[in-house]
């Protein structure tokens, strides 16, 4: 197993270190996969520490590409592999590939821009959020409202602004593994739609939109297909600019504490 646990301290101790602009960086190409990649291992290993947004240790600002020496990819990766003696992080036994998607994450928090559109209000968020945004006829907040979608209760710790932004207007962009959909339709031609929950070499097993744990078995089924959109519909339409910039700096209030009414 990898020593994912580590991966915070090698952020910490890599902004310690001290990293200068993001346009002395060696210049590496990375795909998209692999930015979505180290996108998955800094929200989930790194983003307590340094924020999602990566503004948190004074005098580093991870999303802005503001570091306080110049150092280059390769020896980003290497210290992340290697860690650093006489400090508190240790070697990891990350590979050099998984050590390179976070390079590229963090380069792309750097030219991509950390914040939304439009400054935002929290409080008028959460009243498009609980209304007729009717966000939670598909997502949890802390185990309030529905199960069918990802439960937002931290969804601030963890996501930045430019991203929740994007998921609101284009949900189809960034679509999470753990969240697949599947389209089924029986023999007798009964069509089903839910999240997938797991599948072998003979059935499927579905959450549906009533909530409900489904499993069928693929020789009932005339068709099936994992799809690649999203649940989610885009608010692109049906929001104001200024309205999605609210519901934001909500879902970026909420780190796991309900908020006091």
């Amino acid at each position: 197993m990898f020593q994912r646990k580590c991966l915070a301290r090698i952020c910490a101790v890599l902004a310690w270190t001290g990293w200068a602009s993001a346009g002395l960086w060696a210049q590496h190409s990375y795909s998209p996969a692999d930015i979505e990649d180290g996108g998955r291992l800094y929200q989930a290993n790194c983003a307590r520490c340094h924020g999602p947004d990566g503004d948190v240790v004074s005098g580093v600002n991870l999303g802005r590409g503001q570091f306080r020496r110049v150092t280059t990819d390769d020896e980003i990766v290497r210290t992340i592999i290697s860690g650093v003696a006489g400090t508190g992080m240790p070697p990891s036994n990350f590979s050099e590939a998984e050590a390179s998607t976070i390079v590229a994450y963090l380069r792309s928090m750097a030219t991509g821009g950390g914040g939304a559109s439009l400054p935002g209000t929290e409080s008028r968020g959460r009243e498009i959020f609980e209304g007729r945004g009717r966000c939670l006829t598909c997502h949890g907040l802390n185990g309030h409202g529905s199960r069918f979608g990802p439960d937002l209760g931290d969804i601030g710790s963890f996501r930045r602004a430019v991203e929740l932004e994007r998921s609101l207007l284009d949900p189809d962009a960034d679509v999470p593994t753990d969240f697949r959909f599947v389209r089924a339709v029986t023999l007798e031609g009964t069509a089903i739609r839910g999240r997938l929950l797991n599948q072998d070499s003979f059935t499927i097993q579905l959450f549906d939109v009533n909530e409900r744990l489904v499993s069928l078995t693929k020789s009932s089924l005339r068709e099936w297909e994992i799809l690649k959109t999203s649940a989610m519909p885009s608010y692109r339409a049906t929001l104001a600019a200024q309205d999605v910039a609210d519901v934001v700096s909500y879902l970026r209030s909420l780190k796991g504490v309900p908020s006091a009414r």
